[in-house]
């Protein structure tokens, strides 16, 4: 009889430089479905060459394009990877061991991440820069559902869960420091938004209080110290997040669309 079948997903936008990497090391799975989200590189090109499972559209929400993602799966299992991450030999017959032995209906699996070719030990799953676990990374069909936000939304799961994986996910999260940065813009773009959405913006004192106390959990007690420099900037980056969307929700967001409902309602009575 055979075994239970494996989908790898990679949720990509505009990941040309390095999709090609990480879908070279899902050979291994039973079928790899890509989601391209507004590309406008080579990534679907690119894509092409591993699989013919593509799914391509336009999402806002991070959990809508996940989860549709997720319904375009056919195996009995759904392995989720990152763009930028890698799946070693020695993961992959783990995550084989693993789906065969009925031990849990979803499992978390460790991750190692890198800032160019540096392993970065101490401070990345602060704040959202990097992460320890990629939770419930390895999943039964339909028993994984992400929530609807852009930025770090959060899953529901119905089934139980398993024991975490030994072998870790390689996670290339930034070329640089450069890449760090730009990183944060995109994210407190991301988190304003969300803000917006929820009618919660916070308050400027409170986003301020958190400077200091996202700087020490990240740099002192998560002891990014440890990685010099670039445990600084780790620790710096964690800690401005909240107080840039807020103030990229309070300054931009909000009259952005205050603007555009002036524009409708003046076309409207056009």
């Amino acid at each position: 009889m055979a075994g239970p079948t494996l989908s790898a997903l990679v949720v990509a936008h505009n990941e040309e430089e390095v999709l090609a990497d990480c879908l070279d090391r899902l050979r291994f799975a039973d079928e790899t479905v890509v989601v391209l989200d507004r590309c406008t590189d080579r990534s679907k090109e690119i894509a092409a060459r591993f699989t013919d499972r593509i799914l391509e559209g336009a999402w806002e929400l991070q959990g809508d394009r996940r989860n549709e993602g997720i319904a375009f799966c056919r195996s009995d299992w759904v392995l989720e990877v990152d763009a930028d991450e890698w799946i070693t030999p020695e993961l992959a017959a783990e995550i084989r061991t693993v789906i065969a032995s009925d031990t849990g209906d979803y499992f978390d699996l460790p991750v190692k991440n890198y800032v160019g070719g540096r392993y970065i030990r101490y401070g990345m799953a602060s704040g959202g820069f990097g992460k320890e676990s990629w939770v419930g990374g390895l999943f039964r069909k339909r028993v994984k559902t992400w929530e609807n936000k852009r930025l770090h939304p959060g899953a529901t799961y119905d089934g139980d869960k398993g024991p975490m994986l030994t072998n870790p996910v390689v996670h290339h999260i930034d070329r640089d420091i450069s890449d760090m940065l730009d990183r944060l813009d995109r994210k407190t773009t991301a988190r304003a938004k969300d803000m917006v959405d929820r009618g919660d913006v916070g308050s400027f004192g409170n986003m301020v209080r958190k400077i200091f106390s996202r700087f020490y959990k990240c740099y002192v007690r998560r002891k990014a110290y440890k990685e010099g420099g670039y445990g600084f900037v780790i620790a710096l980056c964690a800690a401005l997040e909240p107080i840039l969307g807020h103030l990229k929700a309070t300054l931009e967001e909000i009259p952005r669309r205050e603007a555009e409902k002036n524009r409708a309602a003046a076309v409207d009575k056009g």
